[in-house]
């Protein structure tokens, strides 16, 4: 084999060259592959803390029907174990009936009935005996059937118990699932406000602020032009069966809880006195009102008939979105109160703000 000689390092001329070199290629590349994410717009933001808030506030409606149902099913199961325990009473009554019944053929079981009534020291009286014999007879029977009838129907009472208790832990489970989805989505729409600077937070603000005005003058335009066309029809011919939009008693009462709730907070899942969620604040109005209605807002839609949107009075439920999960009481002209969602407090916003899907005049 020949030497081979070791190559020899290169100079600092060359390594400068190459070093250089790298440099600018690693650059190249690196301009090449990677960008930086442009910056979230503030309509981008807001858009998405939007959708957030309102997936949040479908929870929160799913969440409120659960915890009704945890409520009902909670009850049900008391009112069933209180009946278990009944029963078991009356089972330990029977058994101790039935244990003197057995303790006393067992003393006497060393001869037939009838042979000691025969044997009795007063013959005459044996048709008497015996008949009083078979009456007992029946009596120990019918205690019997008593006995195997209660312990049936205290068998069934327990398997109930059994069921609406899993029962109970299921929505419990699905509770608890529903409040992390509710905490999960608020906390996602809380993280991308908190990102903004503090101006950006405010164009929100504004251009939330100028929505509501916007919907505001829609509204105010929409009934000056329903006034006219009243009016002109009125001197053309008036209308006897016409609605009148006069608040009764009741929706005096409603409107009137509802105001005195202005400017407290949305609080989701609550019912008052501090807090409300809205099919919160429209159940508690309505129970202002000596009224009873459900506490879902998709349920307060099958709470009464539904009413046209040109014959809407003062008090009326007033449902917004495809699966109705926001709800308000209508106060006349074209506005409602309602608790908006979190963040957010009890005001007073125009029906047209939000996609309106009907209304509805509890009974």
């Amino acid at each position: 084999m020949g030497n081979r000689r070791k190559p020899s390092p290169p100079s600092r001329a060359r390594m400068a060259v190459l070093t250089t070199a790298m440099a600018a290629g690693g650059a190249v590349l690196a301009s090449g592959t990677a960008h930086a994410e442009p910056a979230p717009t503030v309509a981008s933001v807001k858009e998405q803390v939007d959708q957030l808030n309102e997936q949040a506030e479908q929870a929160i409606e799913r969440y409120n029907g659960f915890q009704a149902k945890q409520q009902k099913l909670q009850g049900d199961a008391n009112q069933i174990q209180e009946k278990v325990v009944r029963g078991q009473e009356a089972m330990n009554e029977l058994r101790t009936r039935l244990g003197a019944v057995a303790a006393d053929q067992y003393r006497s079981n060393g001869i037939d009935a009838s042979v000691q009534l025969m044997l009795d020291s007063d013959p005459s009286g044996y048709l008497e005996r015996a008949a009083v014999q078979n009456q007992i007879a029946d009596s120990q029977a019918a205690l019997l059937k008593q006995a195997q009838d209660e312990q049936r129907k205290l068998d069934q009472d327990r398997a109930e118990a059994t069921a609406t208790l899993a029962e109970l832990d299921s929505v419990g489970k699905q509770l608890a699932t529903q409040k992390s989805d509710i905490q999960t989505k608020l906390a996602q729409a809380q993280a991308m406000l908190n990102k903004l600077s503090a101006e950006d937070r405010a164009k929100i603000n504004a251009q939330q602020s100028a929505e509501k005005a916007k919907a505001e003058a829609k509204q105010a335009a929409a009934a000056g032009a329903a006034a006219a066309d009243r009016a002109s029809r009125s001197e053309q011919r008036p209308d006897l069966n016409a609605p009148v939009p006069a608040a009764s008693g009741r929706a005096a009462a409603i409107i009137a809880f509802a105001q005195a709730q202005l400017g407290k907070p949305y609080g989701w899942s609550r019912t008052g006195p501090d807090s409300f969620d809205c099919s919160g604040l429209t159940s508690m109005a309505y129970r202002a009102a000596g009224v009873r209605i459900s506490r879902m807002s998709q349920d307060q839609w099958n709470d009464g008939p539904h009413v046209d949107r040109a014959n809407l009075q003062p008090g009326d439920l007033v449902f917004f979105y495809d699966d109705l999960h926001h709800v308000g009481l209508y106060i006349g002209d074209g506005k409602m109160i309602h608790s908006p969602r979190t963040g957010k407090n009890i005001e007073v916003l125009p029906i047209s703000v939000m996609p309106y899907m009907g209304a509805v005049r509890p009974a």
